[in-house]
């Protein structure tokens, strides 16, 4: 066994150079599972509580990508955690569950997203969950605790039975040691013959005020199914709350993707360099890199499209480019010359390391 080193003398995980290595793969509830990542051949990770990374999966069918939510903390760099969930319809999600084993080793990019209670600072939260999304407050809840944050969370976890509750005695344990995380669980129907304490039914709005009486001054997180997500912004709504206050975990932008700047009417036109490939290709109407690669016959690994989950993340070498991307690019990143190529197009001539 090889003696532990301290993550300050480890690099920090570089998605472009290495792989993510299967440490563990925990059963959580039917069809869930929490599948534990280290550095492959060692690092650690930064990231903020509730962002997500996007596995490359190699599935019968071929190569998916998928997007999770880490469920894991910050505070503890040396591993990475998702909890993930197969549905029906599941390709990526149900081939994870039936192969991946200790010693695995996935290409991952990010991590990446914007849905974090670091970007909205505030004494007292609300979280509300149904069935996976209870991932990105969980990976918050475990910092506040970390951290000793001193903040005050209501966190309201929904599902379909006691048994389909994510973490729950993760999440009992820590609302036993801080008397700060007030802990409610809502479930449609009860397991016959066994006792329920717990909230049954639909959420709502009454049953909301029960749990958080002051919710409308609450910075809220809500994550689940878009129809939850909707009914919950209702309830509050209803009940006074500002929207401004309101964030929801969505894969999906809420809105188009974001407008990438018109170059200015003087501006050299547009010219891609692909280095490595030795490319030389001109940009047509609009187009960005990753449009642009694709024309020319290069991959460029893409998730979203929409500048979210940062897999497209490329080197620009020299030149000028401008981006509007919604959160899937780090501050540090861009200081180093990155893009993203799906919302980045060129100023003139400009080199990029594909």
């Amino acid at each position: 066994m090889e003696s532990p080193r301290h993550f300050a003398d480890l690099p920090p995980w570089h998605d472009r150079t290495q792989k993510l290595e299967v440490a563990a793969v925990r059963r959580e509830a039917p069809e869930v599972a929490t599948v534990t990542f280290r550095v492959a051949g060692g690092g650690w990770f930064r990231y903020l509580p509730g962002q997500f990374i996007t596995l490359e999966l190699p599935t019968p069918g071929g190569t998916v990508l998928r997007s999770y939510t880490l469920s894991s903390t910050p505070s503890r760099p040396l591993t990475i955690a998702v909890t993930v969930k197969a549905q029906r319809d599941s390709i990526g999600t149900r081939w994870m569950l039936d192969h991946l084993k200790p010693g695995d080793r996935l290409q991952a990019y990010g991590p990446a997203g914007a849905f974090s209670f670091h970007h909205h600072p505030a004494e007292r939260y609300l979280f509300v969950a149904a069935g996976s999304g209870v991932t990105p407050m969980l990976s918050m809840a475990r910092w506040a605790e970390d951290a000793g944050a001193a903040v005050d969370i209501a966190f309201v976890v929904c599902a379909r039975t006691p048994a389909d509750l994510i973490a729950r005695a993760d999440l009992e344990a820590m609302a036993a040691r801080d008397p700060r995380l007030a802990l409610a669980f809502v479930v449609k129907s009860p397991e016959a013959g066994a006792a329920w304490t717990g909230y049954r039914g639909r959420l709502s709005l009454p049953m909301l005020r029960l749990m958080a009486p002051d919710l409308a001054e609450r910075e809220v997180f809500c994550c689940g199914p878009s129809g939850f997500m909707d009914d919950v912004r209702a309830m509050l709504a209803e009940a006074g709350g500002d929207p401004a206050r309101f964030h929801t975990e969505s894969f999906h932008p809420e809105a188009e993707a974001p407008a990438v700047p018109a170059a200015p009417a003087d501006a050299p036109s547009g010219r891609v360099y692909f280095t490595l490939s030795d490319l030389d290709v001109p940009a047509g109407e609009g187009e960005t890199i990753l449009l642009m690669a694709r024309g020319a016959g290069l991959n460029i690994p893409s998730g979203c499209t929409m500048g979210l989950c940062g897999t497209c993340k490329v080197r620009c070498l020299s030149g000028e480019t401008v981006m509007a991307h919604q959160g899937g690019i780090r501050e540090d990143e861009i200081a180093e010359g990155f893009v993203l190529a799906c919302c980045t197009r060129p100023v003139g001539r400009v080199e990029i390391e594909v």
